[in-house]
């Protein structure tokens, strides 16, 4: 943060004695790392995940940073790996209160050129397991540990409802996080479990940098959103607290648009 940048708004410790699995961090410019900052910042204890040593490399400093009270290695196309990640939160912690799922992947080859060209079965197989199955296969593997009043927050796009080119079989990987989510949050909602998503607007991110036309995207959204704006990691990051906090005892199974109110939009000029 510089001199001229704003410190990032305090709200009394939401999460105070609150303890959050993070998963998705990549770097500091992560949505899951702003997520975990503002948690940290509201009092949360934090758990990290990572996907590999390569990716460790990244998370395991930041992770620090914030006094994390474990990092742990898992590929969550692997149901052993997920198991032996819930078995070595139960050695830190006996609950988990929050599961932040903001993991998404797809070769990057599928994103870009002709959806029917480039989605193959092997395509759609690793896309759909990472990017939404993953969601289920966390969230069964954490409810044990996740007393009434938890919450589970998951990351979405607009791609999921309408078609955005070359977001490709992402899109429909969403689609399908999106369906994920609420069949959870009706199944775990007798539990007093919650469950609901976030959909940003276009952000920088390094998952971001592999879908083709990014750049123009954000220059073309700052133009057309009714806010005339981009929206930013902290404004996700503030809608995660809404809805992992008390302030949303309530709410659950709701997709909820932080996107400067593209998601709105029809026909953005007749001119």
């Amino acid at each position: 943060m510089t001199d001229t940048q704003t410190p990032p708004p305090s709200y009394g410790g939401l999460m105070k004695g609150k303890r959050a699995v993070i998963t998705g961090v990549a770097n500091e410019r992560s949505i899951a790392w702003a997520i975990a900052q503002a948690f940290h910042r509201e009092g949360a204890e934090l758990i990290f995940t990572y996907p590999g040593e390569a990716m460790g490399a990244r998370v395991r400093p930041l992770a620090e940073s914030l006094g994390a009270k474990a990092i742990l290695d898992c590929d969550v196309s692997k149901d052993a790996d997920v198991e032996r990640t819930v078995a070595d939160v139960k050695k830190v912690w006996d609950r988990v209160d929050v599961l932040v799922h903001a993991i998404g992947f797809a070769p990057r080859s599928a994103l870009d050129g002709r959806f029917t060209d480039v989605t193959t079965r092997e395509v759609w197989q690793i896309t759909m397991d990472v990017s939404a199955y993953s969601l289920i296969g966390l969230t069964r593997a954490f409810r044990p540990l996740m007393p009434a009043g938890s919450s589970v927050v998951a990351l979405t796009y607009y791609g999921a409802e309408k078609v955005v080119r070359h977001y490709n079989v992402m899109g429909v990987a969403k689609a399908a996080l999106e369906a994920s989510m609420r069949y959870l949050a009706e199944d775990l909602g007798q539990d007093g479990i919650r469950v609901n998503a976030i959909s940003a607007g276009p952000i920088k991110t390094l998952a971001a940098a592999g879908i083709k036309g990014m750049r123009s995207m954000l220059s073309e959204n700052a133009e057309r959103t009714p806010l005339r704006r981009n929206v930013e990691q902290e404004d996700v990051a503030r809608a995660a607290l809404y809805l992992c906090s008390s302030l949303a005892p309530n709410v659950t199974g709701e997709v909820l648009h932080v996107d400067a109110g593209q998601n709105i939009l029809g026909v953005v000029s007749m001119g």
